[in-house]
């Protein structure tokens, strides 16, 4: 182990890392997708293989003649994944965004649009389509009916996922791309930011910060609230101001509890 570095530090160094392209499907979704895709294109469900586990290759993976491929692939080389299955004659049915789904350009593959908002379990939400090899008609074709049954098992989940908050002098670039998008002008010198990937309170429970953020200093912390502000008022949300007698007010709040602690101790001695 590096010198002052724990135990649990140097364990960690050794473990899997999630990535932008580790999508970590919900069962449930992966379960509905599963159904949806045996039952339009008749697979049989003894042949369906998962080579994109976290850490696994799907080029070494050993697949046998009649094997399918359903599962959800990095999107970052998802033209190149079909290709090589193409390339080998392996069936597939891809997980896809849907937003760049005609960028997959292989010849034989079909983009099937359901344009579901999925929540994988990386707290990252993708507009979910597919992609397959599996239809020897279209090259294009809407689904619906699978839409609606993702997102019904989409809402469902929110509930069970937990909600996450940071502090003030913390600043994530899924937070900040909101003051570009309400026209607030918001910088950060390099002397008042930090990198991290997580704070030290998520390390119990083995989570971080999606996409990485910055802790800030005093100031720049200052400067974000001023950000915030500003984002909510482009965006039309009413904040409502304490005027100079309410703060006077709020000075004074505990103040006579605080005396009456003072009185009682000097009246002891």
């Amino acid at each position: 182990m590096a010198k002052g570095e724990t135990y649990d530090e140097f364990v960690e160094k050794f473990e899997q890392k999630k990535t932008t392209d580790d999508c970590y499907t919900p069962p449930a979704v992966y379960e509905a997708v599963k159904e949806w895709a045996c039952n339009e294109y008749n697979i049989d469900r003894e042949r369906i293989v998962r080579p994109f586990w976290p850490g696994a290759d799907y080029q070494k993976y050993d697949y046998k003649e009649g094997d399918v491929v359903l599962d959800n692939p990095p999107f970052s080389i998802i033209t190149q994944i079909c290709r090589w299955y193409e390339a080998r004659g392996v069936k597939y049915f891809l997980f896809a965004p849907t937003l760049t789904n005609f960028n997959i350009n292989v010849e034989d593959c079909c983009h099937i649009l359901a344009g579901a908002d999925i929540t994988y379990e990386n707290g990252a939400v993708v507009s979910t389509s597919f992609v397959t090899n599996l239809d020897g008609v279209n090259r294009i074709l809407t689904a619906p009916d699978l839409r609606r049954i993702l997102t019904a098992i989409n809402d469902s989940l929110k509930v069970n996922l937990p909600q996450y908050d940071y502090p003030d002098c913390v600043i994530t670039s899924a937070r900040a791309k909101y003051y570009s998008r309400w026209g607030v002008d918001f910088r950060v010198p390099k002397t008042d930011a930090y990198h991290i990937g997580k704070l030290d309170s998520q390390k119990e429970k083995k989570k971080g910060i999606f996409g990485a953020g910055f802790l800030l200093s005093e100031r720049a912390a200052a400067e974000k609230a001023a950000a915030e502000k500003a984002a909510a008022e482009k965006r039309g949300k009413i904040i409502w101001e304490l005027s100079e007698r309410e703060k006077e007010i709020i000075k004074t709040l505990g103040a006579i509890e605080e005396k009456e602690k003072a009185a009682e101790t000097e009246a002891v001695f």
